[in-house]
């Protein structure tokens, strides 16, 4: 066990529900704006093809309370599922052999695949049906690996809709692969687990080129209603975790875009490596032999040697140097170079031949285990009589450790999360990967009018004023979030 602190009640494994019409998938979140969405999917889905679809799947974004950047080190996070989400509608065709895959939305261009789901993904492009892609062939992909026989891969005409905004830190991405790998689950007439479509659309999404963790994916799958979720990992596991009464979540966009697969190379996949760099000469530092210690690649896999989360945190502050190790400075400690070390990954490789600023890994491995450590304490304070100040001040905590250790933040989300506290936030932090998108604020449920009108001024007028943002968009940017369900198949409604 990583840690002895008590853990909520288990996951069951269920699998995705199947729903007849919206009020069950959305609960009293069904909206006329809701029905008028959907009605026009299947519009113009209809328009485009000739047909209904045979199927539509949903999959939401998410808000991290709090646990960032330590999914892919194999510690928990605390996220919760919102409304906000992106659907897919499907229909089998037969007599084809293409993926024809279109968007609601003129601005995002359709593309025409082959039904080859061994075909890889065209990371240098970025187009946004690489996503669709990496859902389709996590399905088969998953089938391979775990030895079960595959359907025959068939033609199929997809069309897209999402609300999720991009490059906001609120995982737009993971609810396009997510829904996409329901999607085409539901219509080859298979099912699988809530676990292990969360496990393979964590895998599956790392075909973009982003070194993915597992947390999005997660919460997006297996969400749920009316509470957020302590997710484990390896195996995948999501217990609930009920917020405060007397609490609300704002979130706010910086305005700042963070496009996690574009800026992979020297922000997001750098943080692996550094983490996997730290794993390694932290644990040679404790007396693993060189051969053993180069087959780390977590520090969740270090903390064994050594106990608890803060005694890893002071080995890591004692055995780790200041200040960014260079590259010959590692290939002498590690007795080969980086690219011998990471030949087997592309992505890393990427990082390693735009990199000039060194590796901070004393820097990065306090990050994670003290936010590792945060998650824990925050999921404890939930569960009895909470201390709504205690919990603003684990995610104050969290933010300051993004912005100086881990150095995730910008200057813009600093000012949104300056500006959440200033209007009487009891605490707020960056929230997703970071380097722009979103912040999340705990505010008392009393409160929540009077901070959002402060932010709006503090923050967002401005924006308006200089014609960064319409006044007409501000809900779309800054707005309370209850958590929400997670994935669902819609059929016949």
């Amino acid at each position: 066990l990583l840690d002895n602190r008590t853990r909520p009640s288990k996951t069951i494994m269920s699998t995705i529900p199947v729903f007849g019409n919206l009020k069950d998938v959305y609960g009293s979140e069904t909206t006329s704006d809701v029905e008028e969405r959907y009605a026009k999917l299947v519009a113009a889905f209809t328009a485009t093809h000739g047909e209904k679809p045979d199927l539509l799947a949903r999959s939401p974004g998410r808000v991290n309370l709090i646990g960032e950047h330590i999914d892919y080190e194999g510690y928990s996070v605390l996220p919760m599922a919102i409304a906000l989400d992106t659907i897919v509608a499907v229909k089998v065709d037969l007599g084809a052999d293409k993926l024809l895959v279109s968007n609601t939305d003129s601005k995002y261009t359709a593309k025409e695949f082959t039904v080859d789901p061994d075909q890889a993904v065209d990371t240098s492009s970025h187009h946004w049906t690489n996503y669709v892609m990496c859902g389709y062939k996590g399905v088969f992909d998953f089938l391979k690996e775990a030895k079960r026989d595959a359907p025959s891969a068939v033609g199929m005409r997809i069309m897209v809709d999402g609300v999720v905004p991009l490059a906001s830190g609120l995982s737009s991405s993971s609810a396009l692969t997510c829904a996409t790998s329901v999607a085409v689950m539901a219509a080859h007439d298979l099912s699988f687990t809530k676990p292990e479509i969360a496990d393979f659309t964590c895998k599956c999404e790392r075909h973009s080129g982003t070194q993915s963790g597992g947390m999005d994916q997660a919460i997006s799958i297996m969400g749920e209603r009316g509470v957020a979720k302590l997710v484990d990992f390896n195996p995948v596991r999501a217990s609930d975790v009920k917020l405060p009464e007397g609490a609300a979540f704002l979130i706010g966009n910086c305005l700042a875009v963070s496009q996690k697969a574009v800026t992979a190379h020297d922000r997001y996949n750098l943080r692996v490596v550094e983490c996997r760099l730290a794993s390694i000469v932290l644990a040679m530092e404790l007396g693993v032999s060189n051969t053993e210690a180069l087959e780390y690649s977590t520090l969740s896999q270090v903390q064994k040697l050594i106990g608890t989360l803060e005694e890893s945190e002071s080995t890591a502050m004692k055995h780790l140097h200041a200040g960014a190790y260079t590259s010959s400075e590692l290939k002498e400690k590690l007795g080969q170079s980086l690219e011998t070390l990471f030949a087997a990954s592309e992505a890393s490789l990427m990082v390693l031949q735009h990199n000039t600023r060194g590796f901070k890994l004393r820097d990065r491995a306090v990050h994670v285990y003290s936010e590792a450590a945060r998650v824990l304490q925050f999921a404890d304070e939930c569960k009895d009589e909470t201390s709504l100040n205690k919990l603003g001040e684990l995610m104050d905590a969290s933010h300051k450790s993004c912005k100086e250790l881990y150095e995730c933040s910008c200057a813009e989300l600093d000012e949104l999360v300056a500006a959440f506290k200033s209007a009487g936030a009891v605490g707020a932090r960056l929230t997703g990967a970071g380097w722009g998108g979103c912040a999340v604020a705990l505010v008392k449920q009393d409160a929540v009018k009077k901070v959002l009108a402060r932010v709006k001024e503090a923050f967002f007028d401005v924006r308006i004023k200089s014609g960064a943002l319409r006044s007409e968009d501000l809900g779309q940017m800054l707005f309370a979030s209850l958590p929400s369900s997670g994935a669902a198949i819609l059929k016949g409604g």
